[in-house]
Order: structure tokens, then C-alpha cells, then sequence
């Protein structure tokens, strides 16, 4: 006889579905290195590693955007501050269209770990302002810092600036709900590293074809775990200058069309993930 899984948490999901599906789009600009780099040190400029991070303004971005429309997909876009100052039309065309914008700190080779808090409060800060102006009036209310790389203050500096949830974390399947200064506040867990395009491109480079076949792998097994009542989160993460190059397109349709083959799918933006931790945590 079969027994239900061992998970010790109770979840469910809007309309009792089997699994939560989120696609999160990275939008990035550097001020000295992107991820490529082939020659320079750490720390150095490297004018060929900037231009493969400009990559995602002037062709990803826009492929990436045609896909999701393909599927009816609204997306979380995770934009840099100097992404969005330098392409404000960018990011007010996703914010127009449904997609969510959230704060991915200032440059993405800058870190908050190597901050002080009061540098840190006034990055968030300026972040947000921005993204607010260009987005017509709608505030961000999740971040994720450059690298995921937070501080130990950064949930309270976010929850202090009306945030609700951040994606610096990566220790469990489902969202978690802590206690800050400021109220509750959402923790989004990155689950997704097999599922990230930056394992193939990056962490190491592999071929698409291995992509698809992690996202695969790890797609049936958590829906397999909903089907047997314990319901989970799949994440997919899609750099602009990355998983934006034609390379990448048709294994990102294959992984979508297969999501769209099962029933009991419930698609979201990482803010209606947020929000909907945030309802089961007020109902106890």
C-alpha cells in the first residue's frame, strides 16, 4: 500500500493545484565584468565581458519576451538599477504588459555582503525609487541581490522599505514565511539551480540538451510529489544575455511545452508565490 510522502510541511496552492510554476527573467548591466569573462582578473575591466552582458538589452531581452507571449506567460523580471536607468523602456514594457519587476540590486558585480548596512539601506532605496518612476507608479515588492549574495541585514533593510519577499536563499523546496522589525516577510528559496540557464552556460557549460533534461528530471518528480498531496514550486530562471541567444529558444520552448502538456499547473509570478505564503500564514 502506498503511504503518503515524508514531507514534514502542509502546503497547497491556489485551486488545489499539483505544482506552482514561475519563470524568472534576469535583466543585468556591470560595471566591470559580466559572468563571461575570458582574460581579465577579478575586479578589472573588461570591455568584451561587459559586452557580453550588453547582449541582453540589445537582442536577448526581447527574444525571451516573444517566448513568453508564445505560452501566455507572465514572468518576474529581477532588473538591475543600471539596467533599468540605461533601458527604462525595457522595463516599463514588461511592467505594462503584467510581468512583475523586482529589485536586483544597483550593478550586478556589486555585492551587498561588502557593504555597510547604512550603503546598503541607501542602495535599496535608490533601486526602488527608480524602478517605481519608470514602472508608472508600481513598486517593487520582491528582490533578489546580485549573486544572491544578501547581507544579514538585507531582509530587514527590504522589509523596512515595504518589500515582501526576497530570493537570496537556497534551503528548502517551498517558500518560508520570518518574522522581521517590520512584519512578516516571504523568503523565496532559489530551488532552481538545475534549472537556472546558468548551469549550462556557465557553472559548467553544457549543452542544451542537458537543460532540458534536468528541467525535465526535476519537474516530474515534483509533480509526482503533488500528485501524492504534498504540492511543490518549480523555478526556471532565464538570464537575458544568456538563455536570450537563439541557442537557448528552442529548448526553452520544449521545456514550456511540456509544462503545458500536465494539468494542475498553477502559473504565477514570484510576487503572487509571495503573497499567497503570506495569506497561509495569516490563516494560521
Amino acid at each position: 500500500m502506498s503511504k503518503r510522502p515524508r514531507f514534514p510541511r502542509q502546503w497547497d496552492w491556489p485551486g488545489r493545484q499539483k505544482i506552482a510554476f514561475t519563470v524568472g527573467v534576469p535583466f543585468e548591466a556591470f560595471e566591470k565584468q559580466s559572468q563571461v569573462n575570458f582574460v581579465a582578473s577579478r575586479g578589472q575591466l573588461d570591455r568584451f565581458s561587459l559586452s557580453y552582458g550588453d547582449y541582453g538589452w540589445k537582442a536577448g531581452i526581447w527574444r525571451l519576451m516573444n517566448i513568453l507571449d508564445e505560452f501566455g506567460i507572465k514572468s518576474s523580471i529581477s532588473a538591475n538599477g543600471l539596467a533599468a536607468e540605461r533601458n527604462p523602456d525595457i522595463i516599463r514594457t514588461f511592467a505594462q504588459d503584467g510581468h512583475e519587476v523586482l529589485g536586483h540590486g544597483w550593478a550586478n558585480d556589486v555585492y551587498a555582503k561588502d557593504a555597510t548596512p547604512e550603503e546598503e539601506r541607501q542602495e535599496i532605496k535608490r533601486c526602488t525609487d527608480l524602478l517605481t518612476e519608470i514602472t508608472g507608479g508600481i513598486r517593487p515588492v520582491g528582490w533578489t541581490s546580485p549573486g544572491s549574495s544578501g547581507s544579514e541585514m538585507t531582509n530587514e533593510l527590504l522589509a523596512e522599505q515595504g518589500y515582501i519577499w526576497v530570493g537570496d536563499d537556497a534551503s528548502d523546496d517551498l517558500p518560508f514565511v520570518q518574522q522581521t522589525k517590520s512584519g512578516p516577510f516571504v523568503t523565496l528559496p532559489r530551488t532552481n539551480i538545475f534549472t537556472n540557464d546558468i548551469a549550462a552556460w556557465i557553472f559548467p557549460a553544457n549543452p542544451t540538451s542537458v537543460f532540458l533534461e534536468n528541467f525535465k528530471e526535476t519537474f516530474d518528480q515534483l509533480y509526482r510529489e503533488g500528485e501524492e498531496g504534498c504540492p511543490k514550486w518549480l523555478a526556471m530562471t532565464l538570464h537575458s544575455h544568456m538563455a536570450g541567444r537563439p541557442t537557448m529558444s528552442n529548448t526553452i520552448r520544449r521545456c514550456l511545452d511540456y509544462v503545458r502538456q500536465h494539468d494542475g499547473v498553477y502559473y504565477a509570478r514570484s510576487r503572487d508565490v509571495a503573497e499567497w505564503a503570506l495569506q497561509r500564514e495569516a490563516r494560521g
